[in-house]
């Protein structure tokens, strides 16, 4: 399996935060040298581990803000 990079260019919030530690949080991500992405995942306390998440462009995170009113 191929290593997955990534950088974090900037950290827009926190939405919740599990016991054991884990942050689920906005980002703009760039993944693998890509144009950076708006992301909604969790991360462990150093962010070197990362659970599940979603990835949106700028357009999908404009039709998310209207469908949510």
């Amino acid at each position: 399996m191929a290593e997955l990079k990534f950088e974090i260019i900037k950290n827009i919030g926190v939405l919740s935060e599990s016991s054991n530690g884990w942050k689920k949080e906005v980002n703009i991500v760039s993944w693998n040298g890509g144009d950076p992405k708006y992301d909604i995942r969790s991360w462990n306390q150093d962010r070197t581990k990362m659970g599940k998440g979603v990835t949106l462009s700028s357009a999908e995170i404009e039709k998310l803000r209207e469908l949510l009113g």
